[in-house]
Formats: structure tokens, C-alpha cells, sequence
């Protein structure tokens, strides 16, 4: 206990050492402040190693609620050294210390900052993001721009920021990178999902004269490998870690897992239990979390998972991360979001997890709600998240969200990455703007072959064949080697098109030329591509050329040909074989009831339905989707739940009334079948398309363009419907239905009537 009378006694002799024993015992502020006072009084003030011990247990008993006093304490000094500033600035809340450095040119302009100083600081910047800017260019003033202390400090700030591009030339700037350094680059290009820069940035230490590998360097570069695929590098750094004395049983864990040798890793783990050689950690359960092959080994992470909460690391960050993305890929959401509630401290690795796995198992709405609640805790998004979101807003089809997640990619500053960009592409593409998906794709100035595989896709989408192609040939000419990916998206293009002879020679240079051996995908697409340009009988002669593991896609690609050229028999033949490999898939029996329909068969086509209903088996009814300001509206057949629907029906008649002056006559082969299971014309009532198109016509302006969102295929009437309303009423129409997007203006589909 310090008090008064112990400090005053004896006063003439007290000495710093006196002092300093006296400082390290105090339990309070005030303890502190009667120090400094009897340290004036006594003429013992100011001492600069008996300040700097005041000024370190200033913050050990007060923290950053003393941030005030660690201040008073610094000023009391005339002429304060950089040591003592560098303690202090260790000792501030951040937004104390970036001011403090602002000042030190009027306050105190015999300090000059050293690496210590700017790498206290750049740790503080990274709560002021708007500040980083500046503090690096005052580094490159000052002449520490080579410094590897401050350079770490510095590339860690830009990672974290996901400022992946100048982090690199932080660190291309510096002579010779210390391991650290290295450490820092690597692991943060990993965190930023940057795998393949990782991946060149380790080889690059590799063959380096000056660089040293650390266990954190071999550790760091482990989940490049694995989310690469990457066995060969896998293996290297393994053989790496026992070369340098790095392996522990722990790793060759890991490293099992990694590669798939789950069985092997879990063997290994029962022998390091038994024998009792290391104690697993938290470190040791996330290499043996299978995240990167669960599937089959579900009983296993539950096992696992109640051996860490057993074990006390249930709730380290890093295991519970690791916990939410397995459960999120094998689908066990509610497990997912048990975990990630239950995390004391969730880090941006942990939000992604979860915003990840609601995305990838079509649970948009879900994530976009998780990624408002993460801007609500101010955790800052980077690549990966808006990747997540952005793909959401895809599956959405709105275009509106996407908008609002691109505004916040720009006001966070987050480097637009060629996941990022892409992303930015996929959905623009799919949310009806496909003008702005090109405008982003031309911009990139680094392109993947995902991006160029996102681009011709979003063309196929969009039933621009020609321009699909175009871009093929600029992507081989570039150098670019494609992918199975490639080619399936440059086909169904050429589907949607009708360019027949060009997806033939398309699909005949991806086995010959490229050696890309055709998946089931591709049959289909060529079933489809022969089948829609009414090429029935050399679609069924290619489909008997296939191989048997096709599976049911060829013969629905035959079928829904069928449907489009209204032939009978044939479809009969194909409906009873996809009958015989998706017996419940009630769509191929629409399908065959809408042909026999069509074929005026109606004693067949009841037939069909009533095979269907004795199965039990229901097609989703159609509905259509028009997003009007940030509200999303969705419509059924003959729908009368909205509360607009009065004004709707009035507004339909008067429309209809117009168009047949113009024209216009209802398809009655469309009113004879039921592509949606919609009721027939004849019974007067409406397909969900022609509500939304109406609805968007008294909810907006004159002009304004409108986008829909088909969950079936459109059928010949709205089809027709929809391009004498685009005419009359001078507006742009874009309709997303099953199979792709129609650009309806001035009574022209993009189409060509050709779907």
C-alpha cells in the first residue's frame, strides 16, 4: 500500500531507484499522481526514466479510460524524448494517437519519429481507415519506406483494409524483407483470398537469398494450398516443415486433412492422444476439421466437434470459424448459426463463414440480413464478404441490392480484386443489366478465366450469341486457356442464338484441341442447340451417341424441344425415359401434357396429368417478381392478394382494349397448354407476367424501364403480350424467365422469337 507518509519520510535521500520500486507498487491513479507530486516537490521532476515508468503504469491501471492523464503526464515534460513518445503512443486508444502525431511538428519539433513510432501508429490507423493515406505518405517522407519494421506494419494495415494491390508495393518497396514481412504479405493475401498471389509471393521466398522460413511461413501458406487444390505445394511445404524441424504431429494433422486423408488424419489424432506427445489445441483441431472435404463425415464433425467443447476451445475463435463453414457445406445450417451465435468474439473471418454458407445453400435473404447485422457491429467487410453478398443479390435478381453492396464496395474503399470485379459482373449480368456487366468487364485490368467465362455466360444469358463468340475468340487470343466452364457457357450461347453449325465446331475442338472431355452438361447443351433449331432427329441420333452417364439432362433437353416444335411422339418416347430416371420430377409431365395439349390431344394430356396426381406430384405454380423502388413485388396467375390489384385489373383492360386496336390476337396454341399450370385464356384469367408488367405501369413514371423475374418458362401469348405493350407504351421491357432474358422495346424481343 503507498501512501503520503511513506513517500515524505526520509525525502532528502530519494533516489530514482526508490522511485521506480515505488511506481511499480502503486494500485492506483492517485498512488500515481502523489508520486508525481512528491517527484516536483522534491525537485525530482522531470526525470525521464521515472516518467516513462509512471507512464507505463498509467496504463496498466487505468487503460484507455486514462488516455487523458497519459497525456498530462507526457506534457508535464519540457523536452520529452522518442522513447518516451513511443510509450506513450503504445499506451493511447487510437484515436488518441494519430492527432498526437499530427502535433509533434508545432509542439514538439525536436522529436523525429522513428520505425518504432510509425509502427505504433499504423497499428492505431487501422481504426481510421480515411487516415492511412496520409500516415504512409509521411513515411515516405521521413525516409522509412525501406524499413521492414515499419513496412510490416504498413503492408498489415493495407491487408486489412483488403487493400491487396498497395500492400504489395509497400513490400516491393523494401530491399530486403525480413521474415516478418514475408509472414505479413503471405498471410494476409491468404486472409484477403488472394490464393494464387500467395502462393507466387512464397515462391518468390523461396528462391531468395536473404529470406528465412518461420513455422508461421509454412503455417500461413497451408490454406492457399488447400483452397488450390493444390497437392504438389501441399507437399512441399510439408517436406519443408520436417527439413527445417518445423513438423509436428500437429501438421501432418493438418496435412491429412488438407489433402483428403481424413481417415489418416483422425488415426494420427488418436495416437497423439494416446501417447500424450502434444496437448491438442486450437490449432490442432482446425487442421483436423475435414472443411475441405465434410462431405461423408458428418458423424465425425460432430464427434469432433463435442470433443473441443470436452476440451474447453469450442469458443476459440479459429474453431468455431472452422465448425460454421462445415456445417454451412454440409447443409446443417441450424448448427452453422448455433456455433457463430455462441463465439464470444466474432471476427471478419467468422461473419464470412456464415454469410458464405447462407449464400451457397440459397438462403439469400438469410445472408443479406446477417450482412446488415455485421455493418451494425461495425465490423468493416472486405472481399470475401461482398463476394458472398453479391452473389446473394444475384440469386435475388435484385438489382437494387446489388447497386446498394457495389455503393458500399466504394465507400469502404475495398479493392476491387478479380473476385470482386467478377462478382460485380455475375450479378449485374444476372439482375438484367447486362451493359453494365461489360462496362465493369472492360475496366478489369486483370482478367482470370473466371471473368472471361462470367462475361460469355452473361452474353448466353442474354441470347447475344454472336457476341458470345466474339469474345471467346478475343479471350483465346489473349492467350487465355479455356475451361470445361468455357465451353458449356459459349454453347448454351450458341443455343440461344441458333448457331448450330458454330457449337458443333465449338464442341468438337473441346475434345480435340483442348482435351477437355465433355461432362453431361455439355451432351445437353448440344441436345439443346440441335433441338431448338427443330434439328429433332440429329438431336436424337447425337443423344444415342452419348455416353450412358449423361444422365437425364439429354433427354430433358430433347423434350422441351419437343414442346417448342410440338411433336408428340418423340417427346412421348423422352418423357417415358426421364420418367424412368427422375420418376419425381413432376415437370417432365407438364411438359408431355402441354404437347399433347397443343397437338389438340386432350384425352393424352389428361391422362399424363392424372399419372402425375396419382404420384403425388406438384409443379411449383408460375409467379412473376418486379422490384419498384427498394420493395419487391411478386405475382401469381390471376392473382388478387395485392393491394393494388383493383387499379391493376382496370389499368389491364384498358391496355388489352389498346392493343387489339393495334393488332394484337391472343396465341390460342398458347391458351391450349399450360406451360406454367396457369389457367387457360378461354377461362379469363392472366399469366403472373402480364400483373407485373401492368403494375410497373401505373407505379412509374412514363419511360421508365421495367424488369421482371419469371420463375417458369414464358409462353407465346405474354411473350406477344409483352411486346405490343413495350410498343404502345414506349418502354423497355426486360423479362427473366427460366431459361434466359428477353429485351423487349418498340414490339421487338433481343430473342428473335427464338427461345
Amino acid at each position: 500500500m503507498v501512501d503520503g507518509s511513506m513517500l515524505w519520510s526520509g525525502s532528502a535521500s530519494f533516489g530514482r531507484q526508490r522511485y521506480l520500486g515505488i511506481i511499480s507498487a502503486a494500485t492506483t491513479l492517485r498512488h500515481l499522481d502523489q508520486i508525481l507530486a512528491h517527484s516536483i516537490v522534491s525537485s525530482h521532476h522531470p526525470d525521464l526514466i521515472t516518467v516513462t515508468a509512471l507512464l507505463r503504469r498509467v496504463s496498466d491501471l487505468g487503460g484507455s479510460a486514462a488516455a487523458p492523464h497519459a497525456l498530462r503526464l507526457f506534457s508535464s515534460v519540457e523536452y520529452p524524448d522518442i522513447f518516451l513518445l513511443n510509450v506513450l503512443l503504445r499506451t493511447l486508444p487510437h484515436s488518441f494517437a494519430l492527432p498526437l502525431l499530427s502535433s509533434l511538428p508545432c509542439r514538439y519539433p525536436h522529436l523525429r519519429p522513428n520505425s518504432f513510432t510509425y509502427a505504433t501508429v499504423a497499428s492505431a490507423a487501422a481504426a481510421r481507415p480515411e487516415s492511412i493515406a496520409a500516415l504512409h505518405a509521411r513515411i515516405v517522407v521521413d525516409g522509412f519506406a525501406n524499413d521492414p519494421y515499419v513496412g510490416s506494419a504498413l503492408a498489415d494495415l493495407y491487408l486489412n483494409s483488403s487493400q491487396v494491390s498497395i500492400a504489395e508495393k509497400v513490400f516491393d518497396a523494401i530491399p530486403e524483407p525480413d521474415t516478418v514481412l514475408w509472414n505479413t504479405l503471405i498471410s494476409g493475401l491468404v486472409d484477403n483470398c488472394s490464393f494464387s498471389r500467395a502462393t507466387s509471393v512464397f515462391q518468390r521466398m523461396m528462391i531468395s537469398n536473404t529470406a528465412k522460413f518461420s513455422s508461421t511461413t509454412l503455417a500461413v501458406i497451408l490454406p492457399a494450398a488447400a483452397e488450390l487444390q493444390d497437392l504438389i505445394l501441399g507437399s512441399l511445404v510439408h517436406c519443408l516443415a520436417i527439413k527445417l524441424g518445423f513438423a509436428s504431429l500437429t501438421h501432418i494433422v493438418t496435412g491429412y486433412s488438407i489433402n483428403g486423408l481424413v481417415a489418416s488424419s483422425v488415426c494420427l489424432f488418436k495416437k497423439l492422444l494416446a501417447l500424450g506427445v502434444e496437448t491438442p489445441n486450437s490449432s490442432t483441431m482446425v487442421g483436423l476439421i475435414p472443411v475441405f472435404n465434410p462431405f461423408g463425415y458428418e458423424l465425425l464433425v460432430t464427434c469432433i466437434h463435442g470433443f473441443s467443447i470436452k476440451a474447453g476451445i469450442a469458443l476459440n475463435s479459429a474453431v468455431s470459424t472452422s465448425f460454421t463453414a462445415i456445417y454451412c457445406r454440409v447443409d446443417d445450417m441450424e448448427s452453422a448459426r448455433r456455433v457463430f451465435d455462441a463465439m464470444p468474439k466474432k471476427n471478419i473471418a467468422s461473419w464470412n463463414a456464415m454469410i458464405s454458407g447462407y449464400t451457397q445453400n440459397g438462403m439469400t435473404e438469410m445472408a443479406i440480413s446477417l450482412f446488415k447485422e455485421m455493418q451494425v457491429s461495425n465490423v468493416k467487410p472486405n472481399q470475401i464478404t461482398v463476394t458472398s453478398i453479391l452473389s446473394a443479390c444475384a440469386q435475388l435478381e435484385s438489382l437494387t441490392l446489388g447497386k446498394w453492396v457495389h455503393d458500399i464496395i466504394i465507400e469502404e474503399r475495398i479493392e476491387l480484386n478479380v473476385f470482386v470485379l467478377t462478382a460485380l459482373i455475375d450479378m449485374y449480368a444476372k439482375c438484367g443489366s447486362i451493359s453494365e456487366a461489360r462496362k465493369i468487364f472492360n475496366e478489369m485490368e486483370e482478367k482470370n478465366v473466371v471473368s472471361w467465362n462470367a462475361m460469355i455466360s452473361a452474353y448466353g444469358l442474354h441470347g447475344k450469341g454472336t457476341e458470345a463468340l466474339k469474345l471467346f475468340e478475343a479471350m483465346l487470343s489473349v492467350s487465355i486457356v479455356p475451361t470445361g466452364v468455357t465451353f458449356l457457357s459459349v454453347l448454351y450461347a450458341c443455343s440461344h442464338g441458333g448457331l448450330v453449325e458454330n457449337g458443333q465446331a465449338i464442341f468438337k475442338s473441346m475434345l480435340c484441341d483442348y482435351g477437355i472431355k465433355p461432362r453431361p452438361e455439355h451432351y445437353a447443351c448440344m441436345v439443346d442447340l440441335l433441338g431448338r433449331a427443330g434439328r429433332i432427329n440429329e438431336a436424337l441420333e447425337f443423344i444415342q451417341t452419348t455416353p450412358e452417364s449423361s444422365g437425364p439432362g439429354v433427354w430433358g433437353a430433347l423434350l422441351g424441344a419437343c414442346m417448342i416444335h410440338k411433336e408428340s411422339k418423340l417427346a412421348r418416347m423422352a418423357a417415358e425415359k426421364l420418367f424412368e430416371l427422375e420418376p419425381e420430377n413432376p415437370g417432365y409431365y407438364v411438359l408431355l401434357s402441354n404437347i399433347h395439349s397443343s397437338k389438340r390431344n386432350y384425352l393424352e394430356a389428361a391422362m399424363v396429368r392424372q399419372d402425375a396426381r396419382k404420384k403425388h406430384l406438384l409443379k411449383s405454380p408460375g409467379r412473376t417478381s418486379i422490384e419498384v423502388g427498394d420493395v419487391m413485388h411478386t405475382f401469381t396467375a390471376n392473382g388478387n392478394v395485392h393491394p393494388q390489384s383493383p387499379a391493376i385489373y382496370s389499368e389491364l383492360e384498358k391496355i388489352t382494349a389498346k392493343m387489339t386496336e393495334e393488332g394484337y390476337q391472343p396465341e390460342t396454341d398458347a391458351a391450349l397448354y399450360d406451360v406454367e399450370e396457369e389457367e387457360k385464356e378461354h377461362m379469363v384469367k392472366v399469366h403472373s407476367e402480364k400483373l407485373a408488367i401492368t403494375f410497373a405501369i401505373i407505379s412509374t413514371d412514363p419511360g421508365t424501364e421495367i424488369r421482371i423475374f419469371k420463375n417458369l418458362r414464358v409462353c407465346l401469348d405474354c411473350h406477344s403480350w409483352t411486346k405490343f405493350v413495350s410498343k404502345i407504351t414506349e418502354r423497355l421491357i426486360i423479362v427473366r424467365d427460366a431459361t434466359r432474358f428477353h429485351h423487349v422495346k418498340d414490339g421487338v424481343c433481343s430473342c428473335g422469337d427464338y427461345w
